[in-house]
């Protein structure tokens, strides 16, 4: 027996210590190992593995010479803060990270483990895409990580972590996932690499420049989160999964707070303009509203007229959906529209409470965005939030007008409590607008047309956009002090975590594409 025992840690230490040429060239790149990665995402001590000793049988190609154990994939669970989560990480240094029959049959096991234990999994990848020795299976192995990263939606929290390349179809399980985080220089996305984009369409383009972290962070929107280096990027990720509940379960875990509920937010008074065309920030209002003015952004750098964020009030999680009305003035278009649906899906899907701070001017207009289909990419945020059963609270700031007043969880829809502050204005359209639209005649017909357009416009502020026209016909519940924002949205959060509501029953909704 002590033969056995000692043959069995000669292969651990084998499998542990690596190929050392390997690890350097690694290293060299400014890469982490597999291993390094999960020790920095797992707390100390608490990692599992599974399958170290997992072997490929592919035959041809010089593969039968050449059997690692572990065949290029880490796989197995721990803890991130004393709560379960599951890993596998691709292993660069054993067959590039490429994804084989062997390899794939791993990620299925951890994957149907974290979906059957209701805990979040975590992949942290860095791969050279499919095991071409091995064909077929290779694809038929990524098959089934997207029938299980689809049968898991919803259900487990998903991340996934870029820290190397990621091609062809292999792209495919990141953007099935729920958040995509990436390094800057070190992580690539692409279905197509440039050498073929050249060759199909001429264009000359760097693997960075044609799927890097800035380009996936501001441009396609497929990355959430970019950092500059693995360890930030890693410590984000524990970050965000103690926000996050282990399953659609459970609750989101809550955290003491020494922020008192009841802290007047006097600041918020200065924040925001009157006017309603000045521009602010604001990220100002959440950092002001929320415990400890902490919250992490999600898509920060992509369709920035409106703001998705993970915080908490009163120690517990909520997700925020917020105009800024320093992009585009805070108007809603085709990727806000789409940033902002997926948001709420997420944060309905887990059981997140739901702000909204509204201060929003209308839809982008122009042929681009008709074009582009605003309408459909609009109806995916109502179709959310009317779908959405999680405690929703509304705050309208300032401006709320036309469509996109009602699409940002306005009472019609269901939103379960709307707050105004005194300056807001609700209406069909701003008053310049609608003057010219419902006294056209009396403007046209007038000695002075300018003077009785301005006359006519202080007349429609009046009688229709006054702070309390929308309270008097039950669309707002109450008008707030600014300074009263927290505790407001604390007690009204209070009040509905108890909320239940139940869908209609079928197998599933058709929401707009």
């Amino acid at each position: 027996m002590q033969e056995r025992i000692d043959e069995l840690d000669r292969i651990r230490r084998e499998v542990l210590d690596g190929a050392p040429a390997a690890t350097e060239a690694q290293h060299a790149k400014g890469k982490l190992t597999a291993r390094e990665r999960i020790e920095l995402l797992l707390d100390p001590g608490s990692f599992q593995e599974v399958e170290q000793l997992r072997r490929h049988r592919a035959n041809g190609f010089g593969l039968e010479a050449k059997k690692p154990y572990t065949d290029g994939v880490v796989t197995g669970w721990g803890t991130v803060e004393g709560r379960t989560v599951f890993v596998y990480a691709h292993d660069f240094r054993i067959f590039g990270g490429a994804l084989g029959e062997a390899h794939a049959t791993k990620i299925h096991k951890i994957m149907d483990m974290a979906i059957a234990a209701g805990a979040p999994l975590v992949s942290l990848n860095d791969g050279a895409g499919a095991r071409i020795q091995e064909g077929v299976s290779a694809l038929a192995g990524y098959g089934g990580i997207f029938q299980r990263n689809t049968k898991a939606s919803g259900v487990i929290p998903q991340i996934s972590v870029m820290l190397g390349p990621c091609a062809g179809g292999a792209a495919y399980s990141p953007a099935l996932t729920d958040f995509v985080f990436m390094v800057r220089e070190t992580s690539q996305m692409f279905i197509t690499g440039p050498d073929v984009v050249k060759a199909v369409t001429g264009e000359e383009i760097t693997q960075n420049g044609l799927g890097g972290a800035d380009v996936h962070a501001e441009t396609s929107g497929v990355c959430h989160f970019a950092y500059d280096d693995e360890e930030t990027c890693i410590a984000e990720v524990r970050y965000l999964l103690s926000l996050l509940p282990q399953n659609n379960r459970e609750a989101p875990p809550a955290a003491p707070s020494a922020d008192p509920a009841d802290r007047r937010c006097e600041r918020l008074r200065e924040v925001v303009p009157l006017d309603g065309s000045r521009p602010y920030d604001m990220r100002e209002v959440i950092a002001e509203v929320v415990d400890d003015g902490e919250h992490m952004e999600v898509h920060e750098r992509w369709a920035t007229s409106v703001i998705t964020t993970l915080a908490r009030l009163g120690g517990r999680v909520v997700g925020i959906v917020a105009s800024q009305p320093r992009s585009l003035a805070g108007v809603l278009d085709i990727h806000s529209s789409e940033k902002a649906a997926r948001f709420v899906q997420f944060c309905d899907a887990f059981s997140i409470p739901l702000v909204t701070l509204v201060d929003v001017p209308g839809f982008l207009p122009g042929v681009g965005q008709e074009h582009g289909g605003i309408i459909r990419h609009g109806a995916k945020l109502l179709y959310a939030y009317c779908n959405a059963t999680v405690p929703r609270v509304q705050v309208i700031l300032r401006k709320a007008y036309g469509g996109a007043y009602i699409v940002m969880d306005s009472r019609s829809i269901g939103a379960d409590l709307s707050l105004a502050w005194p300056a807001n204005e609700i209406a069909v359209m701003g008053a310049e607008g609608a003057a010219n639209v419902v006294f056209r005649r009396r403007i046209q017909a007038a000695d002075d047309p300018d003077t009785m357009r301005q006359q006519l416009v202080k007349e429609y502020k009046a009688e229709l956009m006054h702070p309390y026209y929308a309270a008097e016909r039950g669309l707002v519940d109450d008008v707030i002090d600014p300074a009263d924002t927290r505790s407001a949205l604390i007690a009204g959060l209070t009040m509905l975590r108890t909320k239940h509501a139940d869908l209609s029953t079928r197998k599933h909704g058709n929401p707009p594409m």
